[in-house]
């Protein structure tokens, strides 16, 4: 089964508390009036730029260990290894925010707004992350329609290029989706293009599949530690 999506730009919009993180301010505190300002300015053109689209499809077992394997260049011990043989099912996806957004941010820079640029650099990258949690939503929907939910079941995304699965990976997970029906492609680099997509596996299954230790030897490179939020809701009791 194979879904494409064409979500609107306000339904990907983050919050100004979120962007305002992404862009090193700590939690809690109050922006200046200069910067609430420039958020503004940001979103504006966010909203106004923006051009999601987004799909996914599933995949079995068998074919996304093939799809994982890449080109052999994962980490031996790569948490989504010993995830996904336990999920009860899984789908590839790809989203994008559009081209037009990554042309604005490097115009931008270019044309001397650095401040500008970064704030909606910040707003496009929130936005491509909340794309891939409204896939996880969908994705989960669309299995409890089909009566294929397990009891507590959790579906959450995972990229290449993050928690020891190469950035590699994209190649052959291009190979098997295809997202170039929504406009992405594969760069050099294994990069997106546009810049602003996200791509990966949703991984649904018993919550507790999801959780594991991060104390693998790359995680001591890693700054965001995305993991121990994503692992926070299906613990909570």
């Amino acid at each position: 089964m194979r879904k494409i999506l064409r979500p609107t730009a306000d339904m990907l919009a983050p919050a100004r508390d979120e962007v305002l993180e992404a862009q090193g301010v700590p939690p809690g505190s109050v922006p200046s009036e200069r910067l609430d300002a420039l958020f503004r300015e940001a979103l504006a053109l966010y909203l106004r730029l923006a051009a999601p689209a987004a799909m996914f499809e599933d995949v079995a077992h068998r074919e996304f260990a093939a799809v994982f394997e890449g080109e052999g260049r994962n980490e031996p011990e790569a948490p989504l290894a010993s995830i996904f043989p336990s999920a009860a099912r899984l789908a590839l996806f790809a989203a994008t925010i559009g081209e037009e957004i990554g042309r604005a941010i490097a115009s931008l820079f270019k044309s001397g707004d650095p401040a500008l640029a970064s704030m909606l650099d910040s707003i496009a990258s929130v936005a491509a992350d909340r794309a891939s949690v409204r896939l996880e939503e969908r994705f989960a929907r669309h299995l409890a329609a089909s009566g294929e939910t397990v009891r507590g079941a959790r579906t959450l995304a995972y990229s290449p290029g993050y928690c020891g699965w190469d950035i590699s990976g994209q190649a052959r997970l291009f190979e098997r989706l295809k997202p170039e029906a929504i406009g992405i492609v594969l760069g050099a680099g294994y990069l997106m293009r546009p810049i602003k997509s996200v791509s990966g596996v949703l991984v649904s299954g018993p919550a507790e599949i999801h959780r594991f230790e991060p104390a693998y030897p790359f995680c001591g490179g890693c700054r965001a530690r995305a993991c121990l939020s994503r692992m926070e809701e299906p613990w909570r009791s």
